[in-house]
């Protein structure tokens, strides 16, 4: 079998970041990095299960809903794919932005954190979710469509 795309990039050479993955037709998918590969320091899997929470509702709630198709973690807990539709790469960057912003700075209930909503309820820190949020922020502030490339 032929490598997929994602097992081509040299992931020792990665860093934080936003990067565009793969471009399929009008969809784009975006490789959020929150942390550098292979390094032994990765996601703990309650921030991350908060983070896609909290994303996921962000995004699908905001003006660009109809162009979202998917956001979730990595397996190897070092960030989160994206998928847009018919979004300019300004306007994911600066959605991305925003929803690491309202992360940071959300209080209250997760969203979809009850029993009845989530298969795994009870695996949730927002605590360390907004940490993560506003260590991403300060890399990703200002981030120019120039360094979305591998």
């Amino acid at each position: 079998m032929e490598k997929i795309s994602s097992f081509r990039v040299n992931h020792m050479k990665l860093q934080p970041g936003i990067y565009i993955s793969r471009i399929d037709d009008d969809i784009v998918t975006y490789d959020i990095r929150m942390r550098r590969p292979n390094s032994g320091d990765y996601l703990r899997n309650d921030a991350i299960h908060s983070i896609e929470h909290m994303f996921a509702t962000y995004v699908r709630n905001s003006s660009f809903a109809d162009k979202i198709i998917y956001f979730g973690p990595m397996g190897c807990r070092t960030g989160f794919y994206f998928l847009v539709r018919n979004m300019s790469h300004e306007d994911a960057i600066n959605l991305i932005v925003e929803s690491f912003k309202y992360i940071a700075d959300y209080y209250g209930p997760i969203p979809g954190a009850s029993a009845v909503e989530c298969g795994n309820y009870m695996e949730h820190d927002l605590h360390l979710a907004k940490a993560e949020a506003r260590k991403f922020l300060k890399i990703i502030t200002d981030y120019p469509v120039e360094r979305l490339q591998y």
